[in-house]
């Protein structure tokens, strides 16, 4: 005797909201910007995230990752830390290389070479996409009108 087992077919739909997708592009596009130029010393490499500062690039991928995992699974406040969290992380990244490029050759005694020196690295794209992604995953994490007025007659 044969017995055939069958099941239902199963379908999970998964949506999102249409700020989700924002801030998920966002958070991706801040993942990406980790590897792209940032810094071009002396016009001889270009240095991303990880050759300014690896640790504090993995923290930058981690929160990322966090952010991403966050929207998967519709927990909107993790989403919304991890995304404010990224565009501070961005801002204190911009501070410490601009404090860097601009100290970097302060031993020198004499002001025209170091300036001259401080003028050859240069400032690379990387950043544009670093802060566009770290703005889209804060602007996708807005609570909706809906949501807000809900949140209000309560």
């Amino acid at each position: 005797m044969v017995i055939i087992h069958q099941q239902p077919d199963i379908f999970i739909t998964y949506t999102m909201q249409p700020k989700a997708y924002l801030s998920f592009v966002g958070f991706v596009i801040f993942m990406a910007a980790t590897w792209c130029p940032l810094l071009r010393p002396f016009g001889i490499l270009n240095w991303d995230a990880y050759d300014l500062n690896k640790p504090y690039g993995m923290v930058m991928l981690l929160v990322a990752v966090i952010g991403i995992i966050a929207i998967m699974l519709k927990q909107q406040g993790l989403a919304r830390v991890a995304a404010w969290a990224a565009l501070a992380l961005t801002v204190l990244f911009y501070i410490a290389a601009q404090l860097k490029v601009n100290t970097t050759f302060s031993f020198i005694p004499f002001k025209v070479m170091a300036g001259f020196l401080t003028k050859l690295i240069k400032f690379k794209w990387g950043w544009y996409l670093l802060f566009a992604g770290a703005v889209l995953s804060v602007i996708g994490t807005f609570k909706s009108d809906k949501s807000i007025r809900a949140d209000l007659s309560v």
